[in-house]
């Protein structure tokens, strides 16, 4: 059973002063692109990142792997 929530990446957990909220959401800047946009009806991209190549791909049940 997956429980991720994926807005849950979008905010950085800050420790407050005040007791009586130990933790607020902070809204964090991240750039969002949709799988669509990325693999343009394929199922697999290639990725460099460092001199290495890397590869996503979508599976049968519609899920992403990264392989190195």
């Amino acid at each position: 059973m997956n429980t991720h929530n994926p807005n849950d990446f979008r905010y950085r957990v800050r420790r407050s002063d005040d007791p009586s909220t130990r933790f607020d959401r902070v809204p964090l800047a991240v750039r969002t692109l949709s799988s669509n946009t990325l693999f343009q009806g394929e199922h697999e991209i290639g990725i460099e990142h460092h001199g290495a190549l890397y590869r996503l791909k979508i599976t049968r049940q519609g899920k992403l792997i990264l392989n190195k």
